[in-house]
């Protein structure tokens, strides 16, 4: 038998399920996964807060494969896994199709001024006029980050007849280059961030970038909230330098109340809902689990692999 250490509750999707050869640990509390992490060859750590799930990966000191519904697990001990040889799985495109449909509903509020629409009826006032009166249509986005998330974006955005110009290592199909973007931000009506949290991405977009983009151009961040430098781009959006920033992502999440982007008029924040606006999210989660476990009976390849080295 081997012994799993899972979550309650990812247990009614997946009890069920589960081969003979599992023998699962339910915990409902880090006081009980910390019990069961030294004896779980399998671990799913899933908790609403990480420093428990790091407290409870490092007690892990047998495990040989840990999975998660995160997509970003960058706050985990990765030296410690991977210096026990631990194969990683993450939620890598669980949550790409409503983060995709989110990234067009943020473009598309802005465009049409919609806050200012929601806010009108609020107050019973008929407007006369639209607040936004911008078109989607004919205007050309940079893609920065091409994972599961990304891929989708692009498709999306195309279906509003808007240009999508990615980035990427080998500049295939009309994909600019690492090393090319930033002198082309100019050419940009939209900026999309899509990209992992890395050591190479942290403040990718700072100062610098944000004053080459056009004075009309809209940054939106659905990666992580420090991949751009946030004093920075408070700086720009004060001095209108940007026309907007749609911000699912923030530096320090939550943002604190008294933080300047909350007053921001040309900022929007919303929380890091993006990957949560669905009811799929569990199942995806518990019918990948099933299926991993099946290809690790056999010796197979777990799917999505995390790569310890580069962090996602």
């Amino acid at each position: 038998m081997t012994k799993a250490a899972l979550s309650a509750m990812i247990r009614p999707l997946v009890e069920p399920r589960l081969p003979e050869w599992v023998e699962p640990l339910w915990f409902t509390s880090k006081e009980q996964a910390l019990d069961f992490a030294p004896q779980a060859e399998i671990g799913w750590f899933d908790l609403n807060e990480k420093e428990p799930m790091i407290e409870i990966a490092r007690a892990a000191t047998n495990l040989k494969w840990l999975t998660s519904i995160y997509a970003g697990l960058d706050f985990m001990p990765l030296d410690v896994l991977k210096e026990r040889g631990v194969v990683v799985t993450n939620g890598v495109g669980i949550n790409a199709i409503t983060i995709a449909e989110y990234v067009v509903m943020l473009m598309l509020s802005h465009a049409k001024g919609y806050r200012d629409v929601v806010r009108a009826q609020d107050r019973h006032e008929w407007l006369r006029d639209s607040p936004g009166k911008r078109e989607l249509s004919g205007e050309r986005v940079l893609l920065l980050g091409m994972g599961a998330i990304g891929s989708l974006i692009k498709t999306r955005l195309e279906a509003f007849d808007m240009t999508v110009v990615p980035v990427r290592r080998s500049g295939a199909d009309g994909a600019l280059r690492p090393g090319e973007w930033r002198q082309k931000l100019g050419e940009f009506d939209w900026v999309v961030l899509a990209v992992p949290s890395t050591p190479e991405t942290k403040h990718m977009i700072g100062a610098l970038e944000l004053a080459a983009m056009r004075p009309n151009g809209v940054l939106v961040n659905i990666a992580r909230g420090d991949v751009v430098d946030q004093e920075a781009l408070v700086s720009a959006l004060r001095e209108e330098k940007i026309e907007a920033a749609l911000l699912d992502v923030t530096d320090p999440e939550p943002l604190p109340e008294d933080h300047p982007l909350w007053e921001l008029g040309n900022a929007q924040v919303t929380m890091h809902l993006s990957g949560r606006a669905q009811t799929k999210m569990f199942q995806r989660s518990a019918d990948r689990f099933i299926e991993n476990l099946e290809r690790w009976h056999k010796g197979e390849p777990v799917q999505p692999q995390l790569d310890l080295e580069l962090g996602y």
